[in-house]
């Protein structure tokens, strides 16, 4: 979720509080709650924050150029427009979120989103500081350089993403039928699962569509049972190792490659 979303919207920001105050009163009375792995997660969001602006700065310019180039401008005013925004968009967002954990480049940017080891609403504001620099904006400029203009893109992402938010808890159980098509906390526990039949599933933002469409969705165990977080263990609570320690084992790994290519492979190879 865009914390800056939130800050502009400040009924928006009181709901969102009020989810996490509930939520952490029913995990106090059925379980535990981290409060230190959410703090870190309020950190990491900050700074995101903070250094949103900066990148939006630049990205700006890129959609607008890469609107102006489109042979064909659809006009903002046609609902046609949004309805097929939204599906181009929840299509671009698969493939941007698949290729952020599969190729390693971006994945050190969305590591950061996984590296919470407890599943609670918090851990949806845990977001990576370095996406102009991991270039997930690249697939959401395609959809400007087919002629989606660049304010529908960017609200029917913003809205893509609030609608993830409330998809990081374990209090929600499975939503019958609607588990078919859409996104749901059932789902998104299952593609923030590190357990080993689960990693790298259930991409979707909105929707689950395009994952049974290609073959990425994984169901949740009926029995629950999943743990969360990385592969390789970080369990640092200070926001600044957090957003950039799988950069840190990136960078180490490209020195260590031997010549060009095999640094290449290292940064566009698998995390």
């Amino acid at each position: 979720m865009n914390p800056e979303l939130a800050q502009r919207h400040p009924f928006l920001l009181l709901v969102i509080l009020s989810a996490v105050l509930a939520e952490f009163l029913w995990r106090r009375r059925s379980g535990s709650y981290d409060l230190r792995a959410a703090s870190a997660s309020f950190g990491v969001a900050v700074g995101q924050a903070l250094i949103r602006p900066v990148s939006a700065l630049l990205m700006v310019p890129l959609f607008q150029a890469a609107y102006a180039l489109s042979p064909f401008a659809m006009p903002v005013q046609d609902w046609r427009t949004w309805a097929a925004g939204f599906v181009a968009v929840e299509f671009a967002y698969y493939w941007f979120h698949r290729a952020s954990h599969t190729i390693r480049w971006m994945w050190a940017t969305h590591a950061v989103h996984h590296s919470a080891a407890e599943l609670v609403l918090p851990a949806a504001i845990r977001l990576g500081w370095t996406e102009l620099f991991s270039l997930g904006w690249a697939f959401f400029a395609a959809l400007m350089l087919i002629g989606f203009p660049p304010i529908v893109v960017v609200t029917l992402l913003g809205l893509n993403l609030l609608y993830q938010f409330p998809l990081h808890t374990e209090a929600i159980d499975r939503l019958g039928p609607l588990e078919w098509v859409l996104n749901t906390p059932s789902h998104h526990r299952a593609h923030h699962s590190n357990n080993p039949g689960w990693l790298d599933c259930n991409f979707g933002g909105v929707v689950i569509v395009f994952d049974r469409m290609f073959g990425t969705f994984r169901a949740e165990p009926v029995e629950r049972g999943l743990t969360y977080g990385l592969v390789h263990s970080h369990a640092s609570h200070n926001p600044l190792r957090i957003a950039l320690h799988e950069w840190r084992r990136l960078f180490a790994d490209i020195e260590a490659a031997n010549g060009l290519l095999g640094k290449l492979r290292v940064a566009a190879g698998r995390p």
